[in-house]
């Protein structure tokens, strides 16, 4: 493991940009972006030009994003020439991270699994050939149900365990929809969960946590200050930008990793500068957020 990455993720000021949008969720990203998605690989042809040109972007570097997580289709592709993970840290001075899900399972217990991941073993060591720091990988709670909470935290620790193994740190994502009526209690019952899975983790190992950003303030700063975890991530889960940004600035210690509210606004028919000085104005707004 790389000791200067781990030591901007332990301690660094900033955020991470979530530029993962995969098979499913890329055309929903290419329309916001003012692009209809092609067919086939000339989709990902498109998004990875959009997201080559945040990448690229003077407003995008290591003096305020921390780490940017990646779709595979981006780690195996490259940007000015460079593998992506290499431009990002060599060029920009950015982590890379990789996401690793398949996608989520059906619902079961208000909650849903992630897929199986049949080849995760050779995506981590294709992870570790290219750069990668870590990995992220997300499920999804959508009611206060103890059953499918404590699922969803078994999974998620369980393959974190195989992650560590292969000599990566593992972002563990169980998002609570924000929607949801009993948002409060789920994150309740989320909480407990993790804590007792940390309690649980051995000595000398630690994880990423993403989650949504909770309805009470500074209800994960026992996160924050936990020897097991590294770094305490928040997702903006479909809330604006704006508001994502006011509700993250009260949480203490709790950095962003945004996607689509980082990318709000941003079209393909926009010049180089309008396009950078939106993309700098949506950076500094996260930083400052995720500076509290």
């Amino acid at each position: 493991m790389n000791s200067e990455q781990l030591q901007r993720v332990r301690s660094g000021k900033g955020f991470f940009a979530a530029l993962d949008q995969s098979g499913g969720s890329t055309p929903k990203a290419l329309a916001a972006y003012g692009v209809e998605a092609a067919e086939g690989d000339a989709m990902f042809d498109q998004v990875h030009a959009m997201r080559t040109r945040i990448i690229t972007s003077p407003a995008f570097t290591g003096e305020r994003v921390l780490g940017a997580i990646l779709f595979e289709d981006t780690m195996n592709r490259e940007v000015e020439g460079r593998p992506t993970g290499d431009y990002l840290w060599t060029v920009k001075g950015i982590v890379p991270f990789l996401k690793v899900d398949k996608g989520l399972a059906d619902e079961a217990d208000g909650a849903q699994l992630m897929k199986p991941i049949p080849d995760l073993d050779a995506l981590l060591a294709t992870g570790v050939a290219k750069g990668m720091f870590g990995t992220k990988m997300r499920s999804f709670v959508k009611k206060a149900d103890r059953a499918g909470v404590e699922a969803v935290v078994e999974q998620q620790f369980a393959i974190g365990d195989q992650i560590l193994d292969a000599g990566l740190v593992p972002i563990l994502e169980p998002e609570v929809d924000i929607t949801a009526d009993d948002k409060a209690e789920a994150e309740h019952l989320l909480r407990d969960a993790i804590a007792g899975h940390l309690d649980r983790l051995p000595d000398g190992r630690q994880v990423m946590l993403k989650l949504s950003i909770p309805t009470e303030d500074g209800f994960y700063r026992g996160f924050v200050e936990h020897p097991k975890v590294l770094r305490v991530v928040a997702l903006s889960g479909g809330y604006s930008r704006a508001e994502a940004d006011e509700r993250l600035a009260r949480n203490p210690g709790v950095i962003a990793s945004f996607s689509r509210a980082l990318t709000e606004g941003l079209r393909a028919e926009q010049s180089a500068g309008e396009f950078d000085a939106l993309l700098d104005r949506a950076v500094g707004e996260i930083y400052a957020a995720s500076s509290t």
